[in-house]
């Protein structure tokens, strides 16, 4: 077993942090072949995100509050497992309703794995080095999105879309052998109390009861809505608008989501030095900054999509940035309760991303606006709640242990 507090266990955790991504991005380059083959539109096949995004929300409100009682570890384990099951029958789906369906099983056993790295990292630490550690997670796990389409392009090319799940079962499989033997339970002191739906209600409500929680949870929301109009929206903008291969896509796409690395990977360095609040303040001026840039590019109608995804860099260095200050400054006042404030995180992440990639999906044309106009938006609407609940962050977190 890894020491609790390593930077091995850091690396394992990220490892685990990256399987979201891995089942978002992996897929994307084969969108308008799953259309083409299923004889599904592109709404339909929208779908196919947003119930993976609506499933990853619900079986987030879950994980959390049962590992706060029983353990990380075992939890995690068996949400692994059930994440290879609705995989594979993504694989053998035959028809677009069946693949919406297994895409929700699916994210249900994924949401397991993002939601308990996180209550880990709260586990071990608080405050600034919580940051620092989700920073670090952020920076590796990073790589997933970066990698995740260019592999999935390569797949695509290669065997066609049913070879990208194939993909994200094997790496599963191979995370619960490493999972097995190597990760520690990181739970010190187990919740005593019950695991009914009223304790799971009374619980939840005195986090959300909590105005720095939900100053925080405002942040990363939205943030997070921007990115996933963007994850939702650009396979069908960079290959029907800006006429991309899938292959060309793969490696296109991950230029954006290397900014992502490039902002948690400075964030790590820069947060010892400016603190959780002062790195999310040049994270959300960063998000501002891409959205209007992208929205700036679409506007002049520039026909190359490589200024489209450096624009989107930027946004994602902002969020790679804003996001573990966020998330530490969250989970920070909740060390007993670190599980259910991750579940009600993740929970409200996903379900803001999901409408938003449904909304998007509806509106996708042969226009890069639906896209743009939402993280333009979401950037703006980010620094500003930054700005307007400054000072009530600092005093809630003042207050934390």
């Amino acid at each position: 077993m890894l020491r609790p507090g390593s930077r091995a266990l850091t690396t394992l955790l990220a490892m685990l942090t990256a399987l979201g991504p891995l089942s978002m991005d992996m897929y994307l380059p084969s969108l308008p072949d799953i259309a083409r083959v299923l004889e599904a539109p592109t709404a339909r096949v929208q779908l196919t995100f947003s119930s993976y995004l609506i499933g990853f929300a619900i079986g987030q409100v879950f994980y959390g509050p049962i590992s706060d009682r029983h353990g990380r570890r075992p939890v995690l384990l068996a949400a692994l497992a059930l994440y290879i099951v609705g995989t594979l029958v993504c694989a053998a789906a035959q028809s677009i309703d069946t693949l919406i369906a297994a895409r929700f099983l699916q994210a249900i056993g994924g949401s397991g794995a993002i939601v308990l790295a996180r209550a880990m990292v709260r586990d071990l630490y608080s405050g600034v080095q919580a940051a620092r550690e989700l920073s670090l997670m952020g920076a590796i796990s990073g790589f997933a999105p970066i990698v995740a389409p260019m592999i999935g392009g390569v797949l695509q090319t290669a065997f066609g879309w049913r070879a990208s799940f194939l993909a994200m079962g094997a790496a599963a499989v191979l995370a619960i052998f490493v999972m097995g033997r190597l990760l520690p339970e990181t739970l010190r002191t187990s919740a005593a109390a019950s695991n009914s739906l009223s304790f799971l209600l009374q619980s939840s409500g005195t986090i959300l009861r909590h105005r720095g929680f939900l100053a925080y949870l405002g942040i990363l929301t939205i943030s997070y809505a921007g990115l996933f109009a963007w994850i939702s929206g650009g396979s069908f903008v960079l290959q029907g608008v800006y006429g991309l291969s899938a292959f060309a896509f793969g490696f296109i796409f991950a230029i954006g989501a290397a900014g992502y690395v490039l902002g948690a990977t400075v964030a790590a360095r820069l947060v010892l030095r400016l603190g959780v609040d002062g790195t999310m303040a040049v994270g959300v001026m960063l998000l501002a900054a891409g959205g209007v840039a992208l929205a700036a590019v679409v506007a002049a109608q520039i026909a190359n999509g490589v200024w489209l995804v450096a624009a989107m860099a930027l946004y994602l260095a902002g969020l790679g940035l804003s996001m573990p200050q966020a998330m530490a400054g969250a989970l920070t006042p909740f060390p007993e309760r670190a599980g259910t404030a991750a579940s009600l995180l993740g929970a409200a992440q996903q379900t803001a991303a999901a409408i938003v990639a449904a909304v998007v999906g509806d509106y996708l044309g042969r226009s890069a606006w639906p896209v743009a106009g939402v993280v333009a938006i979401m950037g703006c609407l980010a620094l500003l709640l930054w700005a307007l609940t400054r000072r009530l962050r600092a005093r809630e977190l003042l207050r934390s242990p």
